[in-house]
């Protein structure tokens, strides 16, 4: 009785604590608001108070469930079962989320970058914002230089996340006028550059080329678009340019984000089969070498295939290993999940990114992956997506296949994919080459 009731006291003392000091921290953090010095586009303040506060929250909650343990109350959970219930409780208390879904081109980011798109009013995202950075900067991708770029990488999506255009303007060709620029890339696949408190009066002879697919808009201020950031409750970016996860490390521990991390991977082969279609003239080479039956495995197309294939390799090992930082914080799909399952994933990611799964993005994925004409275009986002899953192994030949089971071998058993032994099991559909796997909580 003596031990509950020195519990009780312990919590109303720290509770207390916790109070003064959020309120504390929350006047200096106003006041450091006020002495800030305007910039080029809205910035998000420091919000120490916050993070300071749920870190408070958190010790406690360690504290109780120490002194719980030693009065015989443990709990019967296992490690995964308290995480998800730790998330569930946390990722809906209404606090700002940014999601990053991380990805490879032609694995179906697009396609589920929609589902984050499609949310509603309260969901600002943004399309492959970091085109414009590759496409600046030309240097070569080499231990040194390949660590620079990563890093500018991470600081423009850093600014991004806290609704700051001012870094991404810099990297936009040609340079913004007044922070207004008819050139972001793909600007009509952000439902939130499209609204109308962000578009300006159309120019007649740019409109052809510029205007957004639901209202006719003219070049993008980037500073009402960071004003409509800063409305948003919550932010989500797509990109397929950030080679290694651990490089954003720094990302997910600012305390003035909440981040959550998708990586979406997809069959080599299939990424593969994607890419010879959609980047033809990229991919002459495996289309002669498709032709021809032979490929030099020493050729530089085909390392740096084993790169890609080691890079996604190595950074899902990252996340799926749970270090500290990116505990909770890290979610690994497959597009042939997402493929079958469409709605059920959707729910999934959903839950992992604590966001409430809106009846919009609901209407959208049901509309969107049943369809029974395809849209053309490579980045289309309209799919009988069970079809798709499934079209690749048709549009490959077995010895291409060959060479992709060889070089991203490992890669192929991390996510399941199953090797074929010859073209009849590569075109027959009645044979899975998915193995049935559920990848660890996060």
């Amino acid at each position: 009785m003596k031990t509950k009731y020195a519990i009780v006291f312990i919590c109303i003392v720290a509770l207390v604590i916790i109070e003064k000091e959020s309120n504390i921290l929350s006047r200096v953090s106003d006041k450091l608001t006020q002495m800030q010095t305007p910039l080029q586009t809205p910035q998000t303040p420091l919000d120490y108070s916050n993070a300071t506060h749920n870190g408070s929250l958190t010790m406690l909650k360690m504290l109780l469930s120490k002194l719980t343990d030693t009065t015989g109350n443990s709990s019967n959970l296992s490690e995964e079962e308290e995480d998800m219930d730790e998330l569930g409780s946390h990722g809906y208390a209404g606090g700002r989320k940014h999601i990053l879904l991380l990805a490879t081109t032609r694995t179906g980011s697009s396609f589920v970058g929609e589902f984050f798109n499609q949310h509603g009013e309260n969901m600002f995202y943004l399309f492959e914002p970091l085109w414009h950075v590759e496409r600046l900067l030309t240097m070569p991708i080499g231990n040194s230089s390949g660590t620079v770029l990563s890093g500018i990488y991470r600081d423009v999506l850093q600014a991004l996340f806290l609704c700051d255009f001012s870094q991404l303007e810099r990297f936009i060709s040609p340079l913004p006028q007044e922070h207004v620029t008819p050139a972001l890339f793909r600007r009509e696949s952000s439902l939130s550059l499209c609204e109308e408190s962000v578009c300006s009066p159309v120019i007649k002879d740019v409109f052809e080329r510029y205007h957004c697919k639901t209202r006719r808009c003219g070049p993008l201020n980037l500073t009402l678009a960071s004003e409509s950031c800063l409305s948003k409750q919550h932010h989500a970016i797509k990109t397929v340019r950030v080679r290694q996860l651990e490089t954003l490390q720094p990302l997910v521990e600012d305390p003035r984000l909440d981040v959550r991390v998708i990586q979406l991977v997809r069959d080599p082969r299939a990424i593969l089969a994607s890419r010879m279609v959609a980047f033809s003239d990229k991919y002459q080479t495996w289309k002669t070498w498709a032709q021809d039956g032979q490929v030099p495995e020493d050729d530089e197309e085909v390392k740096r295939l084993k790169g890609n294939c080691d890079n996604i390799r190595m950074s899902a090992e990252v996340g799926l290993s749970r270090p500290s930082w990116l505990r909770r914080r890290y979610m690994l799909v497959r597009y042939e999940d997402i493929a079958r399952y469409p709605m059920q994933k959707a729910e999934e990611m959903y839950r992992f990114t604590g966001i409430p799964f809106s009846p919009q993005a609901r209407d959208w994925i049901l509309k969107n992956t049943q369809t029974t004409q395809e849209a053309s275009g490579i980045y289309s986002t309209q799919k009988n997506s069970s079809e798709q899953a499934e079209k690749w192994r048709f549009n490959i030949p077995f010895t291409l296949a060959q060479v992709v089971q060889r070089v991203c071998g490992p890669t192929m058993k991390l996510f399941g994919y199953k090797f074929v032994d010859d073209e009849k099991m590569l075109i027959n559909k009645s044979i899975s080459l998915l193995e049935e796997k559920v990848f660890r909580l996060p």
